[in-house]
């Protein structure tokens, strides 16, 4: 099987040292993380971390047995992206010029971003979607000038009423 990407999620106690130990195991085997999404769940004990990273299905295999061997992870699973709704949020602070701020407002509105912040010079936006329509607008506002990006990484939930 041919790599692709592979998405984890996870319980963690909710303490310091957690993040590096999780981080740790990822780089000691050699696997990169693509991105990395952690907040603390209702239960303030607990966050709730998403990985994602690219690999075939032992790679996968590997990581949930491994990350399942450390003491501070409740319970990890892979959520397969065919049953995933995945969402990454992102800010994006574009260049603006006194003939492109029309059609630059329009693009915005157009791909369903929301102006956060501007002034006479720049416009920030909030963009929240899957990331391959994240990747679509950030190639639609080169056009205009990018001046900085923020990718929080994305996060995933299984469909339906299946929960980690």
């Amino acid at each position: 099987m041919s790599d692709h990407k592979i998405i984890i999620g996870a319980i963690v106690n909710n303490q310091f040292g957690v993040l590096m130990r999780i981080t740790e195991l990822f780089t000691k085997r050699c696997y990169n993380i693509d991105s990395l999404e952690v907040g603390v769940t209702d239960d303030p004990a607990y966050s709730r971390m998403t990985i994602v990273a690219t690999g075939d299905a032992s790679v996968e295999e590997q990581i949930i047995k491994q990350l399942s061997k450390l003491h501070d992870v409740r319970h990890a699973a892979i959520i397969p992206t065919e049953r995933a709704s995945v969402r990454e949020h992102m800010l994006i602070k574009l260049k603006v010029a006194p003939n492109t701020n029309a059609a630059l407002t329009a693009m915005i509105n157009a791909r369903g971003a929301k102006v956060i912040d501007f002034s006479a010079e720049t416009i920030t936006a909030e963009v929240t979607g899957e990331v391959e329509s994240n990747d679509g607008f950030i190639e639609c506002a080169r056009e205009f000038g990018i001046l900085e990006i923020c990718r929080a990484g994305a996060q995933a939930l299984h469909r339906g009423t299946e929960c980690l």
